[in-house]
């Protein structure tokens, strides 16, 4: 029969540091490790044995032992971190790396790295050597970027509007889409200038099913595409002009009328240019030529995404232009008319999106 061994030696905890290491034991937001070393004191206090302990923690006896000791060495919370390891000191001071944080969150400046418009690594070498006058490597650099996961050399599009009036003219358009006056239909109108692009070389389908193309292309000329996306069931009528001018558009809205030869037409668009009246007050003539039953709302300034066609030109792009080969402008044409043709009779659908509006109630629009 095995002899029992001593007794383990006593911890004792000083009254101050007792709730510091209670905490500790409980906490959910420090690292595993150091709570675990909390609990192995509090316990090793009760008198309880490393085995006894390392089997209800779930750890070795003998990490027991070392943080009971430890701990007797040293009677507070701050023995229960790690000590500081041996190894090669820092060669970059925290003064210097702040600096390189500080410029990489910063434009290049023109007198220090000229003829730079976002960093590279060599170019904040430079720019840290003229501040500080320490000299770092570019790996160097690259290291102290990934630390701080900082991406410089990165540019994204950001644009926000300037309209005074964004919020009425969003939610009327909203509004429009969600609630459309009774017998009235709601297009979303608007141009895709569409570049025709044929392959210098034909695509060819890889041994596993993957499509490869080369980057040359040839240019076979320009073209734009006239649309408008009706928003209760996604029909789209459109039509492929040469370039956009005032009078096709006309001539397309002209479209719409005949169409729709009574009742009330809303027309969501953009503010561009054909848009408006002009000089010869191309869209007041034409109102009154049909009795005043088209309604024309404008986007606010910047802000053409709340436009539903825009939505559909995305797929135009995507499933009909993205990877296309044309031989000329008339077989561009007929590709993207084709596409309409088949998503007017059998893909049409609604849209349903939202988008946050954020002045003044931080709400969730519905747009459709």
């Amino acid at each position: 029969m095995r002899k029992p061994g001593p007794p383990p030696l006593p911890i004792l905890i000083p009254d101050a540091v007792r709730p510091e290491l209670e905490a500790m034991a409980r906490s959910t937001t420090l690292a595993h490790a150091l709570v675990v070393r909390a609990r192995i004191v509090l316990a090793g206090a009760k008198g309880d044995s490393a085995d006894f302990i390392a089997s209800e923690i779930g750890c070795k006896a003998r990490t027991v032992r070392k943080w009971k000791q430890r701990f007797r060495n040293s009677p507070k919370a701050d023995a229960l971190y790690d000590l500081p390891r041996s190894g090669r000191p820092a060669q970059v001071s925290v003064a210097t790396r702040c600096k390189v944080i500080a410029l990489a969150c910063e434009r290049p400046d023109e007198k220090l790295t000229p003829f730079r418009d976002t960093w590279t690594h060599k170019a904040l070498a430079i720019a840290t050597l003229a501040l500080t006058g320490v000299k770092l490597s570019v790996s160097e650099i690259g290291r102290i970027l990934n630390f701080n996961m900082l991406r410089p050399h990165l540019v994204r599009y950001w644009l926000t509007t300037k309209d005074a009036n964004f919020g009425p003219k969003a939610e009327r358009i909203c509004d429009l889409y969600m609630n459309p006056p009774p017998g009235a239909v709601v297009y979303c109108v608007d141009e895709k200038p569409i570049q025709v692009l044929g392959r210098k070389y034909p695509m060819i389908v890889a041994p596993n099913g993957a499509i490869r193309k080369e980057y040359e292309y040839i240019r076979r000329g320009t073209c734009c595409l006239l649309a408008a996306f009706r928003t209760d069931n996604g029909k789209v009528i459109a039509e492929v002009v040469d370039h956009r001018t005032a009078e096709k558009t006309v001539a397309f809205i002209e479209k719409l009328a005949v169409v729709h030869p009574t009742g009330d037409v809303y027309i969501v668009w953009d503010n561009l240019n054909t848009h408006y009246d002009g000089p010869n007050k191309r869209w007041t003539k034409f109102n009154e030529k049909h009795g005043n039953r088209f309604h024309f709302v404008y986007t606010p300034i910047h802000a053409s995404w709340l436009n539903q066609v825009e939505i559909f030109f995305s797929i135009v792009e995507k499933r009909v232009l993205k990877h296309a080969d044309f031989a000329d402008i008339d077989a561009a044409a007929a590709r993207v008319m084709g596409f309409i043709d088949l998503w007017t009779a059998e893909l049409a659908h609604p849209f349903r999106w939202t988008w946050r509006y954020i002045k003044p109630e931080d709400r969730v629009r519905k747009a459709a």
